[in-house]
């Protein structure tokens, strides 16, 4: 008996510590309310430039849902292009993915778990050298690598890829900030990401590099092409194999993808088939996997935020 008194002071005293070594740790991270943000319900909160020994510092906002509290636990959905979720009167075309209205109608109607948003915001002049999943590269022939390192030169376009730093931004520094600022789950079954074009590239990467943090991915309107759409690409290709030798385990993991018709979404469609062959191959099925197609739809938030209750509905079902 003694020695379980023993035991639990000691695991009680290493908690303690742990709990004041994040604290400190955290303690000259910024944090502020944006009161005139234009809300559905809950609030929204900013840290402004989020310091990285990885990654360009950028905003992160977070969403907390209506009536939060420290009494509960909330699971974590991570998603990227942050500044262009939640207020449209604040976004460079005025749309906006109406995250926190859906958010809150999904919560209050019980269809979904709790759960907060976390935005991480985009850098335009170098998103897609953060958000491109990085070793697909290594999928590459030699000779087309050359090509388009070549091609990438000529145009002054920069090739210094960033998606595993930005996922070590995301795991390494973000995630544990989060989880112990914010009252949430922090095992990977209460833990997903999601994103849009070059963001649903992300989003699957994520799953596909750290399956031990992310319990699913939701890519919307997925950048299969990979940069720009153009005729013999070897791009998709090289993704393509990249995620078959790198597919996250069916039996803990769901995967949701989908892509419209219209403007930039229009080169999707033809790679749905090859996406449908991997997951199922790999031993997915309708239950943890989705590739859905919209009929119409155009590559932007107006579009995306429609459908958005479909891939938060597959990700947080109660």
């Amino acid at each position: 008996m003694k020695n379980l008194i023993t035991l639990c002071c000691l695991l009680v005293m290493f908690s303690c510590k742990a709990q004041d070594t994040a604290i400190k740790k955290y303690a000259n991270i910024s944090a502020t309310v944006l009161e005139k943000a234009v809300l559905a319900g809950g609030k929204l909160i900013r840290v402004k430039d989020f310091p990285s020994e990885n990654i360009t510092p950028r905003p992160v906002d977070v969403w907390l849902p209506e009536n939060y509290s420290s009494e509960k636990k909330y699971a974590v959905l991570y998603m990227h292009d942050g500044q262009n979720l939640f207020d449209a009167t604040t976004t460079w075309n005025k749309q906006e993915w109406m995250i926190d209205e859906v958010a809150t109608k999904l919560m209050r109607e019980g269809v979904t778990r709790d759960f907060i948003v976390v935005g991480i915001h985009n850098i335009p002049k170098i998103r897609w050298q953060d958000l491109y999943p990085e070793k697909a590269m290594d999928f590459l022939k030699k000779e087309d690598k050359e090509a388009l390192y070549s091609d990438a030169a000529k145009n002054n376009f920069s090739t210094n890829l960033k998606g595993d730093e930005y996922l070590k931004f995301l795991v390494q520094e973000l995630k544990p900030y989060i989880d112990a600022t914010y009252s949430v789950y922090t095992n990977k079954e209460n833990t997903f990401v999601m994103g849009s074009s070059m963001g649903g590239l992300m989003s699957m990467y994520a799953v596909a590099e750290y399956p031990e943090v992310f319990a699913g991915a939701a890519c919307v309107s997925t950048h299969w092409v990979g940069a720009v759409p153009k005729e013999n690409n070897p791009l998709p290709g090289a993704i393509f194999s990249y995620l078959e030798n790198n597919l996250p385990d069916a039996g803990s993991h769901k995967m949701y993808f989908d892509y419209g018709n219209q403007t930039l979404d229009q080169f999707y469609p033809k790679y749905a088939p090859k996406v449908d062959v991997i997951f199922k191959k790999g031993g997915y099925s309708d239950t943890n996997f989705k590739n859905l197609f919209f009929e119409g739809t155009n590559h932007s938030e107006l579009s995306w935020q429609k459908r958005v209750h479909i891939p938060l509905t597959f990700l947080l079902k109660k």
